[in-house]
């Protein structure tokens, strides 16, 4: 039996060659194995949103956002996606949101280097 790392490296590769069902499918089964698995989450609402499903897009980037409230690409992508579908208030709110989170890794990031 495959690993949710088989299936998603699968994904990637069906991604990379525009092989977006494939990859959808294969996203899906390393979900399968692990609903929590935010790699394949990313993935899975890439390529939903470049087979113009934005909406399911959508869905699975709030549910990343669920999983890790911290995760700066979830909330860049609900971002981009929002701005896909017209809905500039949701979209600016997003971007908002990913750019404190940004900036407060930076500050993490910082704090541990000084204290090293």
């Amino acid at each position: 039996m495959a690993t949710r790392e088989e299936h998603f490296y699968q994904a990637l590769e069906h991604f990379a060659s525009g092989q977006l069902d494939a990859a959808i499918a294969a996203y899906r089964q390393a979900l399968a194995l692990d609903p929590s698995y935010t790699d394949a989450l990313h993935g899975l609402a890439e390529a939903l949103a470049q087979k113009g499903k934005v909406d399911e897009a959508i869905g699975v980037a709030h549910r990343i956002t669920e999983i890790d409230p911290d995760d700066v690409l979830a909330r860049t992508s609900l971002s981009r996606l929002y701005l896909r579908k017209g809905m500039k208030k949701e979209a600016e709110e997003e971007a908002a949101k990913a750019r404190v989170l940004g900036w407060k890794q930076q500050l993490r990031q910082q704090k541990q280097q000084d204290d090293s």
